[in-house]
């Protein structure tokens, strides 16, 4: 390494507080797997909101069956120039990294494999499906990031009597915050972002 080139910011030097000058976006990239004192996977599932660091809990069998099912069944009726990408970071600010359960984004995006995020302008959709940890999060602090993010899709997925629900919501330019566009139960149709029709009961076979 040559005297000219930058010293790679050690974000774990004042752990467990945050790094000088607080969490940024580009300071995920930086963090190892496992933790400080070798715990396994302890940075495997986090994500930046509003500057705080968030590890999120283990997932319910619900959560992950919504989360690969609706993933394949996207992927199947999206328009060859999108693609469905689960458990990948969108960096939309120097402190916002969320990860969303899902997020439709730009085929030409996805081909580059070494990416770890995606910026607004690559994302057409992005889909969040409720957890008894991150209720107050994915519906209402998450939400609000991503319509400051200008992503102009936003899908929220509820458990309803062990049954998913989709609430989908559209981005008006002028308010600067979602507005509903249906709430769907036993069928999903619709034409926006993209011609869309399933059956929910799928989401859980």
């Amino acid at each position: 390494m040559t005297a000219t080139m930058e010293r790679v910011r050690d974000v774990l030097a004042n752990w467990p507080y945050p790094p000088d000058g607080g969490w940024t976006a580009d300071d995920l990239d930086l963090l190892p797997q496992d933790g400080p004192h070798g715990e396994p996977d302890f940075f495997k599932r986090v994500e930046l909101v509003d500057g705080a660091l968030i590890f999120m809990s283990p997932q319910r069998r619900f959560h992950d069956l919504v989360i690969r099912r609706l993933a394949d069944v996207l992927d199947r009726q999206s328009p060859d120039d999108l693609t469905t990408a689960t458990q990948m970071d969108l960096r939309l600010g120097p402190r916002q990294r969320p990860c969303p359960d899902a997020v439709v984004i730009n085929a030409s995006a996805a081909a580059d494999l070494s990416r770890t995020a995606y910026v607004s302008s690559e994302v057409r959709l992005v889909i969040e499906v409720v957890s008894p940890e991150s209720e107050h999060r994915d519906r209402h602090v998450k939400p609000k990031i991503y319509a400051n993010a200008g992503v102009e899709h936003f899908w929220l997925v509820e458990e309803e009597r062990g049954k998913p629900v989709i609430h989908t919501f559209q981005l008006d330019p002028s308010a600067g915050e979602y507005g509903s566009t249906g709430a769907y139960r036993g069928q999903l149709k619709i034409e926006e972002p993209f011609p869309v029709n399933i059956d929910l009961a799928d989401l859980l076979q």
